[in-house]
């Protein structure tokens, strides 16, 4: 097994370290020890993609398959040491049976390797449901939601999540079964609960949030030690089930050459941590669109774009995850916060 994808392993291993994910972190650097020696069962199950580095996210394709096993119930020995099923992590335990589930369920396991990773990181919506009570308090039009990369569309109900302060109060439904604690801190927000009268998705890989099959795959994909995001993601499921949204099959450039402002409401276009994923001439022909859907706004039907995305705040600034706001026709762009890579919390300034 190449050098370069070992290498890949261990970056990714303290990467998940750095995010909170101290299982991920010793259980990546383990599989690519395994790696090294090139003659194990994950060396197989990989074959094929020795090539597949950076932003394929490799190790997390294999370690968000296994986890898939298991949440569905096909990795009994394995389970008590996941946290999200209720076990307690121990490295040297674990491992036996981690290697057991790779060999027992390769076929399974390879397949789910060519799927990319879908998280819909539910803490996200902490900025963008932010950003919207900043355009609600610009433009008072009922407000067409249309988000780009949406996964299983989740954030689209954004306005259904309840959002606490570090100081305890709060902004959204007290009984919703998300809440984003702490969410919110630093300037405050403006007040008052915007009209959603539209919420339409895209991706080009979309993932059908109303079945068990969907349900699984995005939870396989959350750090199972990260009990927190499991239990977000959770309860975004269970509004889900209420809060029906439009979801698309369809890339970025493809979802705004089809998008029009309507008179008498704001469009709004938002979008968290994908646009990396997006080959340079998609970003400049997705920038492109946007630039004429500027260019048609009014007063009477105003657009926004609100994004989530690491950016630099200058040339030699270190990456953010900053929130960004674009309005017209009053134009202009706003850096609204900053966020934590998860969305939780943000900062606003």
């Amino acid at each position: 097994m190449g050098m370069n994808l070992v290498d890949a392993f261990r970056w990714q291993a303290q990467a998940c370290g750095d995010l909170g994910s101290p299982m991920y972190g010793a259980l990546l650097q383990r599989v690519a020890d395994d790696l090294d020696e090139g003659t194990g069962c994950i060396a197989e199950v990989l074959r094929g993609h020795e090539h597949d580095t950076g932003p394929s996210a490799l190790a997390l394709r294999l370690v968000g398959a296994v986890h898939r096993q298991v949440l569905q119930g096909d990795a009994a020995d394995l389970a008590p040491y996941y946290p999200s099923a209720g076990g307690v992590w121990d490295l040297g335990a674990a491992w036996p049976h981690f290697l057991a589930t790779v060999e027992c369920r390769a076929p399974q396991i390879r397949d789910l390797l060519d799927i990319a990773p879908q998280t819909n990181e539910v803490g996200r919506a902490s900025a963008l449901m932010g950003g919207l009570l900043h355009i609600a308090a610009r433009h008072s039009h009922p407000v067409r939601l249309f988000e780009i990369g949406c996964s299983g569309g989740l954030n689209l109900r954004a306005d259904h999540f309840r959002y606490l302060r570090a100081d305890g109060h709060g902004w959204g439904p007290p009984r919703s079964p998300v809440v984003l604690d702490p969410a919110w801190q630093g300037a405050p927000l403006p007040d008052g609960r915007p009209e959603i009268v539209e919420r339409v998705g895209s991706d080009v890989a979309p993932v059908d949030v109303n079945t068990p099959n969907g349900r699984t795959a995005l939870l396989s994909y959350v750090w199972p030690d990260q009990v927190a995001r499991f239990a977000r993601l959770q309860g975004a499921l269970e509004v889900a089930d209420q809060v029906p949204v439009e979801i698309r099959r369809a890339g970025a450039v493809q979802t705004l050459e089809d998008l029009r402002l309507q008179p008498g409401t704001t469009t709004v276009l938002w979008h968290s941590v994908m646009w990396q994923y997006l080959g340079h001439a998609d970003q400049a022909a997705a920038q492109s669109r946007i630039e004429a859907l500027a260019a048609d706004a009014d007063e009477g039907q105003p657009f926004a774009h609100l994004l989530m995305e690491p950016q630099r705040r200058a040339p030699e600034a270190q990456r953010e995850f900053l929130v960004v706001l674009e309005m017209w026709p009053d134009g202009g762009r706003r850096v609204l916060g900053v966020a934590a890579p998860h969305g939780v919390p943000v900062t606003w300034e």
